[in-house]
């Protein structure tokens, strides 16, 4: 019966995929021994498939016969998922999906990100019948082809960094490379392990989600293709960003950051274009493995909204350890040579020739391509237009994380999501993400953390009142190195002061472990902590974080 079903309806999934041929279908089994519950998947062809052991086979009787006699699909759901202690766990993504149907929810949430999900599964926790709709895999941007794999890579860069800094502790030096395919295979392994992860979280938290694209057509009320409608009594929109692409000619030679992700061997010769986040951590990334890189930025500059220490101080950082930097310069125009390699045509200077990779990192579009104007949904510029608790000019639909353009961080967007949904739904009238003092730290090499007002902003807001604190030394780590103190890695901090109490407005690090260590620090500054307080802290030593509590 189930070869049956299969065999009927190309679109069938039993694993979430659409991927799966006419006479094939695909099982996925969850292990109840592990803590994880890890799951795997086999592809079963016909003559394997007699022989299945369903824990519910009423239930796909009911989707059969759904299926031929055209019944109504609110009698049926649109997911069937059966979990025991032992037994697979079998699931349709997608409801037989030639077979249209027109459903009422009471919150419909379009993009399955982090923001998205967090957000769906915190309203699903009061009784709220919710939909989610996501064209690609779960987790969003972030999960796939940011912030998760970036790190792995970031990472491993830092652990090429280590083994060539341990002979100066006595290690002997050895010619252990790195073989790329390895930490691919693993990276793209533990990203697909999270991808389940989050379908499972969708499922226990009793939440049916469509694999679509969604347009608007009406007011709430959404199409997400194969004559499928869904409407939502209040609607989240959470679709996040994607990569831009300049108007250059070549452009298309080059890859984007979605792309850095698909690279199956590390190239030797690479140029980034970009002068923020993710143009200086993957520009970080490739030079720690041992790239020729070349950074090209429009200013003299880049991270241009962050303290102009940080600036400073990761410009000379990147520099000394040999990353090629073209100030004030852009690309206008990529050429692929014979021999496959491509040409990078300067705004000044000389091309930069024989480049294995260019990578555009110059910012990010949102993904607002969903007929806004049919549900009144307006935009500012190029971003959804939205109020300080996330709504926007349609009274029941909303807009959070980078579709809206303010602080394009995942957890911004969590944290934003889940307030909503507490004020949506728990009666929590007047709860909203604050957007001041957000902490955030970039993976570059060395790693910096900051968190509130910059010096300039915070002279512009309080005047003459400001007291600025600095600290600028070598970490104990870099001890052993056989080099001139001034040779060796720095760490610099700031804290900037304001009033007659020294309020700590802002906190700016970079060196050695400034990313781990800022969390703390970040719910001091929220707190209000003043100059006298960190002065307060007993020291742990030795540390770096100590600095910070000793600044006189």
């Amino acid at each position: 019966f189930l070869f049956l079903a299969a065999r009927s309806s190309p679109s069938l999934s039993l694993n979430g995929t659409d991927d799966l041929s006419a006479n094939s279908c695909s099982l996925r089994t969850r292990d109840p021994s592990t803590p994880s519950g890890a799951i795997s998947t086999k592809r079963f062809s016909p003559p394997e498939s007699t022989a299945w052991d369903c824990s519910s086979p009423l239930a796909y009787i009911l989707q059969m016969f759904g299926r031929l006699s055209r019944l109504p699909s609110l009698l049926i759901a649109p997911r069937v998922s059966v979990f025991t202690s032992s037994r697979p766990s079998i699931r349709f993504s997608r409801f037989f999906s030639t077979m249209g149907f027109d459903k009422e929810y009471d919150f419909v949430v379009i993009g399955g990100g982090s923001g998205g999900i967090a957000t769906a599964r915190r309203a699903a926790e009061y009784g709220v019948k919710v939909a989610l709709v996501e064209h690609g895999r779960l987790g969003g941007t972030c999960v796939n082809v940011g912030c998760v794999p970036k790190k792995v890579m970031w990472n491993t860069s830092f652990i090429k960094e280590m083994i060539e800094f341990a002979p100066h502790y006595g290690f002997k030096e050895n010619e252990a490379g790195l073989d790329f395919s390895v930490i691919k295979r693993k990276r793209d392994a533990y990203v697909k392990r999270l991808n389940g992860i989050y379908d499972s979280n969708l499922q226990r938290s009793g939440i049916d989600w469509f694999e679509g694209h969604a347009k608007f057509v009406g007011p709430n009320t959404i199409d997400i293709g194969e004559e499928r409608i869904l409407r939502g009594k209040k609607v989240l929109i959470a679709t996040g960003g994607r990569p831009a692409i300049p108007n250059v000619p070549g452009a298309e030679h080059g890859i984007d950051s979605d792309g850095f992700f698909e690279l199956e061997e590390l190239p030797k010769k690479v140029v980034v274009v970009g002068a923020g986040y993710i143009a200086v951590e993957l520009a970080g990334v490739l030079n720690g493995l041992g790239s020729e890189v070349h950074l090209v930025i429009r200013n003299p500059n880049f991270l241009r909204t962050f303290d102009e220490m940080l600036q400073e101080e990761l410009m000379k950082a990147m520099e000394h350890d040999g990353v090629i930097v073209h100030k004030s310069n852009n690309v206008t125009n990529v050429a692929k040579e014979a021999d496959g390699t491509l040409t990078a045509t300067m705004k000044e200077g000389e091309p930069v020739g024989s480049v294995n990779t260019l990578l555009w990192a110059i910012g990010r579009a949102p993904n607002t391509e969903l007929n806004l104007e049919a549900t009144g949904v307006e935009l500012d510029g190029r971003f959804i237009k939205v109020n300080e608790f996330q709504e926007t000019t349609n009274e029941h639909t909303y807009a959070l994380g980078d579709v809206c353009g303010k602080w394009l961080l995942t957890p911004v967007a969590i944290a934003a999501g889940r307030r909503l949904a507490e004020r949506l739904f728990n009666g929590k009238e007047g709860l909203k993400l604050d957007y001041n003092d957000i902490p955030t730290v970039v993976f570059s090499h060395p790693t910096m953390g900051t968190v509130g007002l910059t010096e300039a902003e915070a002279r512009k807001e309080y005047g003459d009142a400001v007291k600025i604190y600095r600290s600028r030394f070598t970490n104990m780590f870099y001890s052993p190195m056989d080099v001139a103190p001034e040779e060796k890695p720095k760490t610099a901090m700031k804290l900037v002061c304001a009033g007659p109490t020294e309020k700590v407005v802002g906190l700016h690090m970079i060196g050695l472990g400034c990313d781990e260590m800022l969390q703390g620090f970040g719910v001091a500054v929220k707190m209000g902590a003043t100059k006298a307080d960190f002065d307060s802290c007993v020291a742990i030593h030795p540390t770096s974080s100590e600095e910070l509590v000793t600044m006189r």
